[in-house]
């Protein structure tokens, strides 16, 4: 038996008895306008939601919005963007990619969080090495509070997830605040209904 495995076994033999976990709070609260408060939220972050003109389609909109991208690669079906994400064969080739595109399963009003997983990603780097990052919101999928976020369906099934608010940034040196340093310069969410 290698010390791996010997560590390993060992541990697996003293794991304590499992127990159920404990219930999470409602913390209900009067009711409120959930994309509103998304928005708020997320603008608090460096994040920003953007209504869809109603007479173009999405894909000419981030033209638009983005009109130095060369390279938008999209794993949400409204948009076709112009790099498949199907023909992408390791992470490491979304290094080019100037907008990527995803669409959450939900959103958390409480701190203007997007919920995605390896599912919404297709590809989870195309959530980190893309510049900026578009996603599409269906507003009747925002939850209330992380509390809500926890109950749905997904956050228990996926392999991988992460709870998204605002671009990247840090304040470390000299306390002046970067956007972008570690991952996406900006972050748009886009309400748009499934």
């Amino acid at each position: 038996m290698s010390t791996r495995e010997f560590v390993l076994d060992a541990v697996r033999r003293n794991q304590p008895a499992a127990k159920p976990l404990p219930e999470v709070p409602r913390f209900e609260r009067p009711a409120q306008d959930l994309l509103a408060s998304f928005t708020t939220a997320l603008a608090r972050m460096g994040g920003v939601v953007v209504p869809a003109p109603p007479h173009i389609s999405l894909d000419a909109f981030l033209a638009q919005r983005f009109p130095q991208a060369r390279v938008i690669c999209s794993a949400a079906l409204e948009v076709h963007g112009n790099r498949e994400l199907a023909t992408v064969h390791h992470p490491r080739e979304l290094e080019d990619v100037d907008v990527g595109v995803v669409r959450a399963a939900f959103g958390v009003a409480e701190t203007g969080s997007v919920w995605l997983s390896e599912r919404e990603f297709g590809i989870n780097a195309l959530g980190f090495l893309s510049q900026h990052l578009v996603v599409l919101l269906d507003p009747k999928t925002i939850v209330e509070g992380l509390q809500d976020a926890y109950r749905q369906p997904g956050f228990g099934q996926a392999r991988y997830s992460v709870l998204m608010t605002g671009p990247s940034a840090t304040a470390d040196i000299e306390g002046v605040l970067v956007r972008g340093a570690q991952g996406i310069r900006s972050l748009t969410v886009i309400p748009v209904p499934a």
